[in-house]
């Protein structure tokens, strides 16, 4: 319900992607404008012990709002990588069921949130702390099962002692609290919060008071309390007075998976239910198939967009930088949202006679490239690219050795036009390779 009546509220996107199919390119597109296979990352995502992906010196989101004048505030899941303090003074070794041992978390982490934009963090590496820590700005404050020290904000009963199921709504705690100190300290200036939440990221731990809620499983009541906590912020928005003129964007950082049976919350849902979450779209989450990369994306800004409002424009996350560039009039340098073009024309409903973007670029788990234009999207390779079967098909003789496709025609990605239409993939292909040779896809 409350996620519904932010759509209602506000404008609704049907045709909004992430920059990857997967969390970690996709979280540094939100918060670079920048495709991150333009870093170092060039498939898959990091590991919880990895350095920092985004380069100290890049102009990032949250960095450009602070140069506008506002309080800039992190919540939930990080993962795009930070430099731990060690105990011997190694780097942590990676890919290894040990490598928490070897972290000292009584020293503060380097190259984490509060050096790339955020005056404040609090959150954690994953999607819960089993096996991690809770993080507040630079320093680990609790480490796996035990008693949890004092946090401001957190509700009674909240910590100790700690159970994973209260991740989630804690981190809600802090994003009321931080909303309530803000307005009572720094009434008169704006303030930019990312609440990445951890849910319905697994391990799906719903909350007791949701637990059999829906009758459809724990993976329903996790959305359902997702829902929940959508409302908490939002009421406490309205009750210090912003809600009117704060912009608020849900969205997701991938397309729900759907891996094989026993793997994936969502495959019981589709094989239990008959609900699929990417109907009519092709494949999930990791995928370079539209259910990979193809999210929901509503925004909601009581002050300037006219609310029922729906959009079929092309919009990727990785806009969201220079769209909030151009609501302030900043001028961000050449050298940063290299792949992020301004939507505020889409968000505001303004009209329009031809798409904002020239072409969107999607990459998938393993690394390979997908480029949509109007209605047809090009493929460079066979097989999904992520996570459905299969993965990737060595091509036949004689037959095609990509994957076009016309969305209009054509949502499912059923009918390969790759051999039909030869005109098609050559102007699509050698508009990829230019935008990966020029280092930029977005207009100056």
């Amino acid at each position: 319900p409350h996620i519904d009546q932010l759509a209602s509220d506000g404008i609704r996107f049907t045709d909004a992607h992430t920059a990857a199919s997967v969390c970690t390119p996709s979280r540094f597109a939100i918060l670079t404008g920048c495709y991150a296979w333009r870093s170092r990352l060039k498939l898959g995502v990091l590991d919880f012990g990895d350095p920092a992906l985004i380069d100290a010196a890049r102009l990032t989101w949250p960095k450009m709002l602070q140069q506008q004048g506002y309080a800039t505030a992190a919540f939930g899941k990080w993962h795009l990588g930070w430099d731990w303090a060690t105990k011997d003074g190694l780097p942590v070794v990676q890919n290894s069921r040990t490598w928490s041992n070897t972290i000292d978390f009584t020293r503060p982490i380097n190259n984490g949130p509060i050096t790339r934009g955020f005056d404040y963090f609090f959150g954690m590496v994953g999607a819960t702390p089993t096996g991690d820590s809770l993080i507040e700005n630079d320093q680990p404050i609790f480490q796996g099962i035990g008693k949890c020290p004092p946090i401001a904000g957190a509700a009674p009963g909240r910590l100790n002692p700690w159970h994973d199921y209260n991740s989630f709504p804690l981190l809600t705690d802090k994003v009321v609290w931080y909303i309530d100190r803000h307005a009572k300290q720094h009434p008169d200036q704006p303030m930019f919060i990312y609440y990445a939440i951890t849910a319905p990221h697994m391990p799906i731990i719903p909350s007791p008071e949701f637990k059999g809620k829906t009758k459809h499983g724990d993976a329903c009541d996790y959305i359902a309390e997702i829902d929940s906590e959508v409302g908490r912020v939002l009421k406490a928005l309205k009750q210090n007075g912003m809600e009117e003129n704060t912009l608020v964007l849900f969205s997701s950082d991938n397309g729900s998976p759907c891996y094989a049976d026993g793997q994936s919350p969502t495959f019981s849902i589709k094989k239990r239910y008959g609900h699929d979450p990417s109907r009519p779209w092709r494949g999930g989450k990791g995928d370079a198939w539209e259910g990979g990369h193809r999210v929901p994306l509503v925004a909601r800004w009581p002050a300037k967009i006219k609310p029922g409002q729906t959009s079929d424009e092309t919009i990727c996350l990785v806009d969201l930088m220079t769209t909030s560039a151009a609501i302030l009039g900043a001028k961000l340098p050449n050298s940063a949202a290299e792949d992020s073009y301004n939507m505020l024309p889409a968000f505001l409903g303004e009209p329009r006679t031809k798409p904002i973007r020239e072409a969107t670029v999607h990459h998938s788990l393993i690394g390979t490239f997908a480029i949509r234009q109007g209605p047809w999207k090009l493929i460079d390779h066979l097989g999904s690219g992520g996570f459905s079967v299969e993965q990737y098909e060595p091509p036949k003789a004689g037959q095609p050795i990509g994957q076009l496709y016309n969305l209009t025609d054509d949502p499912g990605e059923t009918k390969n036009l790759y051999n039909e239409r030869p005109e098609v993939v050559a102007r699509l292909s050698a508009l990829l390779k230019k935008y990966q040779r020029d280092g930029r896809s977005a207009p100056q």
